[in-house]
């Protein structure tokens, strides 16, 4: 019987009580997810993102709707 793969978020957006609230952020870093999808909300692009942001990774853009997508279930 196969098992069911980590959602694709799970390997980047992160919780950690210690920071940022606990809130979840990108890999760690003190970047909450919801800036991320702000930054998409108010029209930027992902290279504009990516610009800004040095610290992200264009899978780290994906990881955050995925993970966005998760909570609407």
């Amino acid at each position: 019987m196969a098992t069911n793969p980590r959602p694709p978020w799970q390997s980047r957006v992160t919780f950690e009580p210690d920071k940022m609230g606990g809130k979840a952020c990108i890999r760690g870093l003190r970047m909450p997810v919801a800036t991320v999808l702000r930054c998409f909300a108010s029209g930027m692009t992902r290279d504009e993102i990516l610009a800004d942001y040095p610290a992200l990774e264009a899978a780290d853009l994906d990881a955050s709707f995925y993970f966005a997508a998760s909570l609407s279930r």
